[in-house]
This record gives C-alpha cells, sequence and structure tokens, in this order.
C-alpha cells in the first residue's frame, strides 16, 4: 500500500502534481497510456490503480488531448458502469447514471471542489468545459464515507492542472460544421518555491435540432482556470484555485443564460512527527436564468465548505481523521418554503498493509438540518494473489439526500422526506502485466427509500426499493506503436416493488478506444454501443439501443505545432437516450448529433 496524506484538492492546488506524475513529460502524439497510474479520488489520498481496493477508471491527459471532445457526456459515455443521458447535444441538460443508480447519485468534483445544483441535484455536466480538463478519475461504488451525501453509485473527479511544473504555453484554434468555433490558450510554470497555471477557452456552436422537425440549437460557454500554489521550505504550503464558465444555451422550449463557478483556498502545515494538518475553504456556484415558452424563471445555489483533515502515517498504516461543515443557499424566482441549510460532518479513515493483504476501514456521521442524521461506513480488504494478479472486496453504505426540490418546491415539495439509503457489496479481480492489463468487478447495490414521485398526493415520496446487479469487464494493452482499451458493462437495475427496469437505464453498454501512431502521425477510432431503455418507470416507453463509430487524426507539423482531425458519429447514427416527460406539452426524442467534424491547430503544449 503506498498511499498517501495529500487530498484530491491538496494535489490540484500543487500544480506539481507529485503523486500523478509518473511521467513527468506531456504525452505528445502516440505516446502510450499508464497501465497502473496513480489516482487520488478513491482514499483521500494517492495510490495506483493496481493497489486501490476500489473499482477505478482513469482517463489521462493523452487520451483527453488526442480524443478532443467538445461535451463532457462524450468523454465518459460507454465507461465502465456509466449510462450519459441526454436532451439533445451541446448545452443541452445530461445526466450521467452510475452503477444504475439516479442521476443524483454521481458526485461531481473538480480539482476536489464538488459541483452541483442544489435545487436539483444534479451536476451541470453539459457546462464543464472538457477542453480544460487534464485529467479525470471515476471511481464507482459507494463513497458517502469520504465525500458525504449522494455519493451511493460513485464519484467523477476532472484535474485541470498539469501534469507537470514546467513552463509551458499553448495556444489553439478550431472549428467544424454546425458553425462551431472554439479558441483557446493557457500558461502554468514554477518560479521558485511557486507554481502557477492560467487557461481560457471560448466555444461557440449554432448547434443541431434536437427533436424531428426542431430548429437547430446553439450554445456558447467561455471559460477560464486559474491557481497558485506555494511550498515553504518546513514543508508548509498554500494555494488557491479556481473555475469560472459562463455562457448560454437554447433548448426545445427556450434560453438558459449560465454561470459555474469554483473558487478554493488550502493550507497544510506539519505538526509533529508523523502527523501532518490542513484545512480547505471552497465555494461553488451554479446559476441559471432561463426564458422560453413558460415565462421567465431563475434558480441560483451556492454551496460553501470548510473542511479539515488530519493524517498520521506511521510503517504500512495511515489514519486520516477529520470534520467537514457544508452549508446550500438557493435564491430562486420560485418561493421555497427554506433557502438555506447546513450539514456538519466528522469522518474517519484508516489504511493499513500487512504484506500481500490490505485492509480499509472508513466510517461517516452526517448531521443535516433538513432531515437529520446519517451514519455510513465501508470496509474492503485485498490480497495480492501474485506479482500480476490481485483481489479486492469491498462493502459499503451511502445516501442520497432530498434535494430543495424534492423537500420545498412550491406546490410539489414534501419536507418530511427521509434520505435514500444503500448497501453495496462487490468483488472485484485484477490482472497487471508488462504491456497489458484486464479488470472485472462484480457487484450488487441495494437501495430502500427510494424518493419517487406520487400520484396519489401529488409529491414525491420514499415509497420504492431498488435492487442493482452488475459486472464490469475492462482491459488494455499498450504495444510500441498501438494502444487499445476496452470497457463491457452488464447490469440489471430493478425496481423491487413493480420488477421493472429503472428509467433511462441501459442494461448493457461497451466502449472501444484504439490508437495507433506511425512517426509524426496518429490514427484513432472510438467505439460506444449500448442497449435499449425505458423512458418510465412504468417500462412503457422504450428507447431503442445504437452504436457510434468516431475517428480521429494527428499531425505533428512541427516540434510546437500539431494538426487534428475528429469526426464524431462517422456513420450519422440517429439515436435518443431521451424522451420528453408526458407532462409537457407534446412528447418527442430527443435526438444526439449527426456526424460531427472538428479540425484543430495547437501551438505548444499543455
Amino acid at each position: 500500500m503506498k498511499s498517501l496524506h495529500r487530498s484530491p484538492l491538496a494535489v490540484a492546488v500543487s500544480l506539481s502534481l507529485t503523486t500523478l506524475n509518473v511521467s513527468a513529460q506531456e504525452p505528445e502524439i502516440g505516446n502510450n497510456f499508464e497501465l497502473d497510474p496513480i489516482v487520488v479520488t478513491s482514499t483521500l489520498g494517492s495510490e495506483t490503480v493496481n493497489d486501490s481496493l476500489s473499482s477505478v477508471t482513469v482517463i489521462d491527459s493523452g487520451a483527453m488531448d488526442r480524443q478532443q471532445t467538445r461535451e463532457l457526456g462524450a468523454v465518459l459515455r460507454g465507461q465502465p458502469g456509466i449510462n450519459v443521458i441526454s436532451n439533445g447535444s451541446f448545452g443541452n441538460n445530461t445526466s450521467v447514471f452510475t452503477r444504475g443508480t439516479g442521476s443524483e447519485s454521481t458526485i461531481l468534483l473538480l480539482d476536489g471542489i464538488r459541483i452541483r445544483s442544489a435545487t436539483s441535484g444534479g451536476a451541470p455536466w453539459q457546462y464543464i468545459p472538457p477542453q480544460l480538463i487534464n485529467r479525470m478519475e471515476i471511481v464507482r461504488g459507494p463513497r458517502g464515507t469520504l465525500y458525504g451525501a449522494d455519493a451511493v453509485g460513485g464519484v467523477v473527479q476532472g484535474f485541470t492542472m498539469p501534469e507537470h511544473d514546467r513552463d509551458t504555453q499553448w495556444v489553439e484554434v478550431g472549428g467544424g460544421n454546425f458553425s462551431t468555433r472554439q479558441t483557446g490558450a493557457g500558461a502554468s510554470g514554477k518560479a521558485g518555491n511557486t507554481r502557477y497555471s492560467v487557461q481560457g477557452n471560448y466555444f461557440n456552436t449554432d448547434g443541431t435540432r434536437i427533436r424531428e422537425g426542431g430548429e437547430d440549437k446553439g450554445f456558447r460557454n467561455a471559460s477560464g482556470t486559474a491557481s497558485v500554489n506555494h511550498e515553504f521550505d518546513n514543508g508548509a504550503s498554500i494555494g488557491a484555485l479556481g473555475l469560472h464558465s459562463r455562457g448560454n444555451t437554447e433548448f426545445d422550449a427556450g434560453e438558459t443564460d449560465f454561470v459555474m463557478q469554483t473558487a478554493g483556498v488550502r493550507a497544510e502545515t506539519p505538526v509533529i512527527g508523523p502527523w501532518r494538518t490542513s484545512v480547505q475553504l471552497s465555494e461553488a456556484r451554479d446559476e441559471q436564468d432561463n426564458e422560453g415558452d413558460f415565462g421567465e424563471s431563475f434558480f441560483d445555489t451556492r454551496t460553501r465548505t470548510a473542511r479539515w483533515e488530519n493524517t498520521l502515517t506511521f510503517n504500512h498504516h495511515q489514519l486520516i481523521a477529520g470534520a467537514e461543515y457544508l452549508e446550500d443557499e438557493v435564491d430562486s424566482s420560485s418561493d421555497f418554503e427554506e433557502d438555506s441549510r447546513d450539514n456538519t460532518a466528522a469522518f474517519a479513515q484508516f489504511l493499513s498493509s500487512y504484506g500481500p493483504a490490505d485492509l480499509q476501514l472508513s466510517a461517516r456521521w452526517d448531521d443535516n438540518e433538513a432531515f437529520g442524521e446519517e451514519t455510513t461506513g465501508a470496509v474492503a480488504f485485498g490480497f495480492q494473489m501474485d506479482r500480476s494478479h490481485a483481489l479486492r472486496l469491498s462493502y459499503g453504505t451511502a445516501f442520497r439526500a432530498p434535494t430543495f426540490n424534492d423537500l420545498y418546491f412550491p406546490g410539489f415539495g414534501n419536507p418530511d422526506l427521509d434520505p435514500e439509503t444503500s448497501a453495496t457489496g462487490e468483488i472485484g479481480f485484477r490482472g497487471n502485466y508488462n504491456r497489458m492489463f484486464w479488470d472485472l468487478a462484480i457487484f450488487q447495490t441495494d437501495v430502500d427509500d427510494l424518493i419517487q414521485f406520487d400520484a396519489a398526493t401529488s409529491a414525491p415520496q420514499n415509497i420504492a426499493r431498488a435492487r442493482i446487479r452488475g459486472a464490469e469487464l475492462t482491459g488494455g494493452v499498450s504495444l510500441d506503436n498501438l494502444e487499445l482499451r476496452s470497457a463491457l458493462t452488464v447490469q440489471d437495475p430493478r425496481d423491487r416493488e413493480t420488477d421493472n427496469r429503472l428509467a433511462r437505464r441501459s442494461a448493457q453498454s461497451a466502449r472501444v478506444d484504439a490508437d495507433y501512431t506511425e512517426g509524426r502521425v496518429s490514427f484513432g477510432a472510438s467505439a460506444v454501443i449500448e442497449g435499449n431503455r425505458y423512458n418510465d418507470s412504468a417500462n412503457d416507453t422504450r428507447l431503442s439501443g445504437f452504436a457510434t463509430a468516431d475517428l480521429r487524426v494527428g499531425v505533428q507539423l512541427a516540434e510546437q505545432l500539431s494538426l487534428r482531425f475528429n469526426m464524431d458519429n462517422m456513420f450519422n447514427r440517429q439515436y435518443s437516450t431521451a424522451r420528453a416527460t408526458p407532462f409537457m406539452a407534446d412528447d418527442f426524442d430527443y435526438l444526439a448529433a449527426g456526424r460531427t467534424v472538428f479540425v484543430s491547430l495547437r501551438y505548444g503544449a499543455r
């Protein structure tokens, strides 16, 4: 076990990213992926994927750079355990379901700061600019003991900082069909003991139709990130970081002006011997002004968090203990019965290594002003069977907190709601070799007190239970000129009361990514296959499965100059992952974008 004391926000603030810097150089066209990368999201510290007692997928900077996606959902679609649901393309509402759990049950972190709307509960995935994300980690399974409410299905974390501390500058321009334009620039480096990074991006598209016979719906997003970190001679450090995203998106019945913003500061210092302590303060904002056929409305939410962590490391053992205070505030054109709530928490995690065996124990207590106290716990055991093969077993509990909409929305909310509670068991096997790896995970999640709308009371109630069983198989091969990755997910997310499949979840999905390099030229392709799904809990409205293929080509024109070509959905498949709900004026399938072509030119390296 190689876990260290550094939290995800600490890693993000410290631009050196020591725990992530297995390869100190920025991947160029064709460089192979790491078979056993470092991750930080699963334990509040750092460990390799092979040492992890969790199911983890890493999308490194090389993959992010090659794929050149314009939507974060496209990065996640088809990844093990992930279903991505979109009401169209380019800035339209997007939900991420992890291991069959609801969209509110997957936590999104950016550089260690949680992003979500307190009113709807979901993260604004469609407003996150993938052009500014260097690396992503997907941790599947409950993480309530580490991150509190809503980490039932898993945690997705994006890192905006470079995986190096050398001086770099870059400029990029690009464009494509649908009148799509993109420009970006950034710089990062080190001056003495101070590291810094700043980058910006502007994306604008006229968009595509999101329904049969409809008009094109555009999207505009101006975004940027900045960070600075200073390390003192005694081992202490202090740093700050932030992200700002602002723009406009058009949907079927109107448009939304949005602002998404995060800011955080963190200080860490050694205390005595093996004891280090840290304090971090952060704020996340999600603001949306809507205008359309329904009139005008606005929903602005703000989450402020204060977190204190203490880490003691001794021999092959580590103890992390701390406390967290979180406050949600809502300002809206709708008159919510309550417009704020706070949550106080205490947590602890113990990691230990005994030769080939690893043990992880964690627990957390939350006291929420709106719904009371919740306690979660987890235990995980790992055994290194030989140099290449490892076994892991885990069991954990989590809960999904009722949102402000669930509790207080005028004429709809139910202030007596309890949180959804869950228990998950998992067994996993992993093989890691010189040039390839594979991983198999089998899991079951039982959810009680599911929050669903009850027609009899015209309000949400704790009336349903769910059982989700599934298996994930992932693998990868890294050769001199070729790298392959694949993922297969089979799951059965069921309502235990009706035996219906949970709405909008696909039972099968697969993804394959392949990249080949020859000299200064690279070729790549990605294929995603998803089975059918039902748009409603009654399983009356069926959405067909689909398969898409993406193509990419990169050319290194000169030492600092590269040209990239991407063609997404190259066979121009028409498909839909969601249908308009029955209470709307009419119902229709939300259409994904057809064939999308994009060409970009970059000078310098990120």
